[in-house]
């Protein structure tokens, strides 16, 4: 490229990086505003001030916030684990087995995948009103299997492709069993795609939020974005942006760990199998 054609790519770089950290520095000065600064229109605070965090962790907040950090937790790692044990299952049998049906049922995860979430909390919260499973771990863990499960097949199922079948047919010759090459062979070599799809549905499932207010109405399993949703200021006249704000600032540090120290898998799984030869 000439000197010209970096520059431009140089500052279109720039410009994106911009407008994506921009809202979460200003998510970032807000949660160290004290509330009288909240409204003074500077993107700096006059004075940082950890009162913010100290509401949510220490203070009137934390009976909201921290359970419902421990809920999405461990609802979302229960989801993950389950969506990427089944996709694993079913990704291998749609790329190794030739079976009637099997394009049909890679249209049936793309469409569940794409099905609107709101045309079904309604039916939803009134079933799991009538078998008890409204406001419970596993009423809101098996939600998140719709949304993560369709997204998993489908990237693993890429991943099973690239992987050539005579390493399994060699493994087999040697006496394993179908089940000891799916095992020790094929899945330590798609073990990029297995994190990659990982990392993805636990996004989805972490950053839900229509579920998590519909289909739970206490502390027992309600999520952070349900919970965020929630907050009140000490009184009807009082705006509890700041403490919003240093919520969601916390709720955006795993997910942005996770990136960071695993950036290198995450690419490498999403890249795998994109140029042959």
């Amino acid at each position: 490229m000439s000197r010209r054609e970096r520059t431009w790519w140089l500052v279109g770089g720039v410009v994106i990086v911009f407008y994506c950290l921009f809202p979460i520095a200003w998510i970032a000065s807000l949660s160290f505003k004290a509330p009288a600064d909240i409204a003074n229109g500077s993107f700096l605070p006059t004075t940082f001030s950890g009162e913010n965090y100290a509401t949510i962790l220490t203070g009137s907040a934390s009976d909201l916030f921290l359970p419902a950090l421990r809920n999405s937790f461990g609802i979302c790692l229960i989801a993950t684990a389950i969506s990427c044990l089944l996709a694993m299952f079913a990704a291998y049998a749609i790329a190794r087995l030739d079976f009637p049906g099997k394009k049909l049922i890679l249209s049936t995860a793309l469409a569940v995948a794409i099905f609107p979430v709101i045309s079904i909390v309604t039916p939803l919260f009134n079933v799991w009103r009538q078998i008890g499973l409204y406001d419970t771990w596993p009423g809101l863990i098996i939600p998140y299997l719709s949304l993560t499960l369709p997204i998993s097949i489908w990237t693993m199922s890429a991943f099973f492709r690239e992987i050539p079948w005579e390493m399994e047919q060699a493994a087999q010759v040697d006496g394993a069993t179908t089940w000891q090459a799916f095992r020790k062979v094929i899945v330590p070599l798609a073990a990029p795609g297995v994190f990659t799809t990982a990392i993805i549905a636990f996004f989805i499932a972490w950053n839900d939020f229509v579920y998590g207010i519909s289909l739970t109405s206490t502390s027992a399993s309600r999520p952070v974005p349900a919970a965020l949703g929630l907050f009140s200021g000490a009184s009807q006249f009082e705006d509890p942006t700041g403490a919003i704000a240093a919520a969601a600032l916390i709720v955006t540090v795993p997910v942005v760990l996770l990136v960071l120290l695993f950036q290198r898998r995450i690419v490498a799984g999403l890249t795998n199998g994109a140029v042959k030869g």
